[in-house]
């Protein structure tokens, strides 16, 4: 490992390895992972909780308690994923979490179609039961897409193209939470509760998007990854069918010192 560190480290364009078409799977993993992470709508719970709470009905102090126990709830579910991640694997957790976001976000907008679609308010039993869903929503976040939305690119790239590869997965992130920090409250007088089901689609695209084109990196180490893409039903077709000579220079050298 010490032989494909300096190895890596003694690449001059990393930006330009990484859009070479043997790292075409990892680059697009790199896009569309912190894309989809924020496409949840979990910074909209989080950013606009008070505003989001008190557009139900809540109170302002409701509203903030709301925002202080979703934030809360965060923490303590990404303690659940740091102590599963290992043993269910990447893949299980983002799809189980993202079914269970999807069921969420269809609960909290049916209620509130029903409810406030006939300018009703929120009964205190109703109230109880959206914070409830929206925590059970941010639970979901918090052991799948939360932390593996940074955990999968972290892992998926060689040496050679790891900084290009973090670098970019890192401004994806920030672009789409800016945009969605942005464009959020426009969003929700627009859509008012449509705006839980249009995440909702979101988070079903890319659950499907995992399901398909995502494998399972557990327990895989770094320089045996692009052996995960070759075998995959998809990605083998992008794939080149022999790796450069750099890199078989880094499997030589790790081969002899572990020899």
């Amino acid at each position: 490992m010490l032989d494909a560190s300096e190895f890596a480290s003694a690449i001059k364009h990393p930006f330009r390895n990484v859009l070479e078409r043997r790292n075409r799977p990892q680059l697009v993993m790199a896009i569309f992972m912190p894309t989809f992470q924020i496409l949840t709508g979990i910074n909209s719970i989080l950013f606009y909780a008070p505003v989001l709470f008190q557009s139900m009905g809540f109170g302002g102090n409701a509203a903030l308690y709301s925002s202080a126990l979703t934030g809360a709830v965060l923490v303590t579910s990404t303690l659940l994923s740091i102590a599963a991640v290992d043993k269910l694997g990447r893949r299980v957790l983002l799809i189980t979490g993202g079914i269970q976001m999807i069921v969420c976000q269809v609960i909290v907008a049916v209620i509130l179609g029903i409810k406030l679609g006939n300018n009703q308010e929120l009964s205190k039993g109703f109230s109880v039961l959206v914070v409830a869903v929206i925590c059970l929503f941010v639970i979901a976040f918090g052991y799948s897409w939360g932390p593996l939305g940074w955990t999968v690119p972290s892992e998926i790239f060689p040496l050679e193209t790891r900084s290009a590869g973090q670098s970019i997965t890192v401004s994806v992130n920030l672009l789409f939470t800016f945009i969605i920090a942005q464009s959020f409250l426009s969003l929700l007088c627009a859509l008012k509760f449509g705006i839980f089901l249009f995440f909702a689609g979101w988070i079903t695209i890319m659950t499907v998007f995992v399901y398909l084109f995502l494998p399972e990196t557990k327990g895989i180490p770094i320089e045996e990854m692009i052996l995960m893409w070759r075998k995959h039903w998809f990605w083998k077709r992008i794939m080149p069918e022999e790796y450069p000579e750099a890199d078989d220079s880094v499997g030589v050298r790790q081969n002899n010192s572990t020899v």
